[in-house]
Formats: structure tokens, sequence, C-alpha cells
């Protein structure tokens, strides 16, 4: 469970020393996708983009966050990062979230506790704290804490396949997307064995390393169970969609695995196999595929249109510590 209460938002401007600032939304949005929710023609002049804890344990974590204040309950995207468990940083996800602040979501952006720092479960419990923040400022964020996906990229997508089967389902979530997702820490301590690629070994090393440097055998097989997306299936998961290079180092087969037990407890599963080799936001880059994942996002955070902005002031009775908070 998690005990969220005494945890309030923090200003960016109390950030330590060294911690990433949050990005500046452009003023010139490109043009708004049809499927979006809302099409306003400069919805990004609105936006605002600051950056709050959602923890105290550590200065990662922290989430960027996009929204519009006073704009009614919008839908929402978590957006998390890849770069193996021990390293990536949020900032390298700017331009992902821009893109869904364009649609008029509003988008948290998240940095985790790395490998080197916690082990796992710890980088799921942080994804989950965030969620659970952001559901609970949810008018704050002119957020809808019914209607959200997350977006997880590489060791990110095994975050965010983590959480879309975390117990039976999660309130509120409608989907998961993953990018080059590491759906099975096994498969692919296996692949990176005697003979494998350098991605395929250093990949083998990090899951170690997230597993708190044991490997899958003795005392050490309940946490590599833990970290094994599939035999978490649940019939009351969100709906996954996985987008892989049929020749890169995570191999489509990972989300395969999780395929075949999502659907054997009724729960729709889409992947998508992109030729080449790139991975991750490489991936992300190649043409239509983050015009299709955008496709599907906004398909399954359809929903009637979002109200009008309303007059109802958001004060520090909402939240304790907006007083101290300054836009970026």
């Amino acid at each position: 469970m998690l005990a969220l209460a005494g945890v309030l938002l923090a200003p960016a401007a109390a950030l330590p020393a060294g911690a990433s600032a949050a990005p500046t939304p452009t003023p010139t949005p490109s043009p708004t996708s049809s499927t979006a929710p809302t099409s306003p023609e400069n919805v990004l002049t609105r936006t605002i983009v600051r950056t709050y804890a959602y923890g105290r344990q550590s200065a990662r974590q922290r989430m960027d966050v996009w929204w519009e204040p006073r704009a009614g309950r919008r839908p929402g995207v978590f957006i998390i990062h890849g770069g193996w468990w021990n390293s990536g940083d949020k900032k390298y996800m700017t331009a992902v979230s821009r893109s869904y602040a364009e649609m008029g979501y509003t988008v948290f952006n998240i940095n985790y506790r790395l490998s080197q720092d916690a082990a796992w479960p710890a980088q799921r419990t942080d994804t989950l704290a965030a969620i659970a923040t952001a559901r609970k400022h949810a008018d704050f964020f002119s957020f809808d804490p019914d209607r959200y996906v997350v977006v997880g990229f590489s060791a990110g997508g095994h975050l965010a396949t983590a959480v879309g089967t975390y117990r039976d389902g999660l309130p509120g979530l409608r989907g998961v997307v993953g990018i080059s997702p590491v759906i099975s820490p096994l498969t692919a301590y296996s692949d990176g064995d005697e003979g494998a690629d350098f991605d395929q070994r250093k990949l083998r090393l990090a899951a170690i390393a997230l597993a708190g440097g044991c490997r899958p055998t003795g005392a050490c097989a309940k946490v590599w169970s833990s970290m094994e997306i599939p035999w978490h299936a649940s019939p009351h998961d969100a709906p996954v969609l996985t987008v892989h290079s049929s020749d890169e180092f995570v191999p489509p087969y990972q989300s395969e695995l999780l395929k075949e037990q999502l659907n054997q407890v009724g729960v729709a599963m889409n992947i998508r196999v992109v030729p080449g080799y790139y991975h991750s936001s490489p991936l992300y880059r190649e043409p239509g595929v983050a015009e299709g994942v955008r496709e599907w996002v906004a398909g399954k955070l359809a929903a009637p249109a979002i109200p009008k902005p309303t007059t109802t002031s958001t004060t520090s009775a909402h939240l304790p510590s907006l007083s101290k908070v300054r836009t970026h």
C-alpha cells in the first residue's frame, strides 16, 4: 500500500543543487491531432511547466508537470524515461512530453530512483507514488484521475508494464505503452549469457543490478519473480501496446510473453514490430511510430469533451505549498 498522506508537493525552487530544472514550453505548438481531447490553436501558450516532488527519500523523486490551470479535468499521460534502470533523466523526455501537452493532456514526466541508489521494487514504488500524488492533487493539475495512460521507454517500459500489471488493475489507468520495453528481465538475463552481443550482456548486468546484485537463483528468486511482468497479469489490468524493432536487443518475443498471459485473462495487448534495429527513443522517432502511439493513446483516453475552464480557484487549501511555487 502507498502511504502518501504525509507527502506534499514540493516546489521546484526547493530542489537540491544539481536537480534538473523544469523545461520551458514552446509558445508555438505544432498542429494539434484531430483525435486530441481539445484543439486550441495556441494550447501551450497557456500551459505551465513546473517540477514537483512526489516523495522525500531522494532527489530523484521528482516529476515535471505540464498543465493548464483551471481548465477542467483533462486526461493524463505519465512518461517514464529509459536508461538501463541505472541512468537517464526526465529531461530527455521533454519533446515527448511537449507532444502530449500539445494534444491537450496533462503530462507527468517522472524521474525515479536508479538501481545503484535503491534496488527493485523501489522503481515501481516511485512510479506508483508519482501516479498517486498526481491523482491526489487532480483538481490542481486540471487532471482527470480516472483517465490516464503510462508510456515508458526501454527500462521505463518495464516500469510502465509493471504498473499496468500491479495487483488487479490501478484505478483510472486506461492503457500502457512500452517502447522497446524490457518485459522479461529473466529473458534478458538468459539472452545476455555467453555468446551474446554487447548490449545483451549490458542488459543482463543491468538486470542483476536492479535485483540488488543477485542472480535469479536461491534466495534471489523472489525478487526476480517480482520483476517478471508476465507473471503478474490479472483480469482488470489495462490494455497494452508495445513497439519493438525486429532486430533490436530487446526482442519482440519479450512482449509476446506478456501478450500470452494477458490474453489468457481477457486483457487486450497489441505488439507492433518495425523493421530495423533501433531501440527506445530512436525507434519512437522512426516514421509513423510516434503517430501510431499517439493515436492509440487518444483512443484509450477518448471520452466526452473536456469541460470548459471554470472559475474555481485553486488555492493553498488544495495544495499547502502552492504559495512557494514559482513558474519556469
